[in-house]
């Protein structure tokens, strides 16, 4: 007790940054189904995840995790039926930055997915991590 009233200031800041701390990763993009490029190449190697690049046709093209589907965020409720049979499997969804990604995936939720995770920060993160990118249509 007489720490804490000695160092009311320090105590005061550790507080308030734990706090902060704590909200700030409470309430991210995505919440509690984002994925680190690193879960995700977990998620691929040993559950066989399939992983759906919602970004352009030319985008994807440039540059996309090797085995991705291209299908155009715009385009993610009708072309769901095409890996119908992979509800209970896990789904990683991709974009650029990974904003894009949080809606595909409440969508694919909202169609019975029941492990669906976007990709924290997307194409950029992969490529930032030094992780391998496919080139070319599939």
């Amino acid at each position: 007790m007489e720490f804490i009233q000695q160092n009311l200031l320090l105590v005061a800041v550790a507080i308030v940054s734990g706090s902060l701390l704590l909200f700030t990763s409470l309430r991210r993009p995505g919440g509690g189904n984002t994925v680190s490029s690193t879960q995700a190449t977990m998620l691929i190697n040993r559950e066989n995840a399939l992983v759906i690049d919602i970004r352009e046709a030319g985008d994807y093209a440039a540059g996309h995790l090797p085995e991705a589907r291209n299908i155009p965020a715009d385009r993610i409720e009708e072309r769901a039926g095409d890996f119908g049979s992979a509800k209970e499997a896990p789904v990683i969804v991709v974009c650029q930055s990974g904003a894009r990604a949080d809606a595909a995936c409440k969508t694919l939720q909202k169609l019975g997915f029941t492990k669906v995770h976007s990709l924290e920060g997307g194409i950029n993160a992969w490529r930032q991590a030094g992780l391998p990118l496919k080139k070319g249509k599939k």
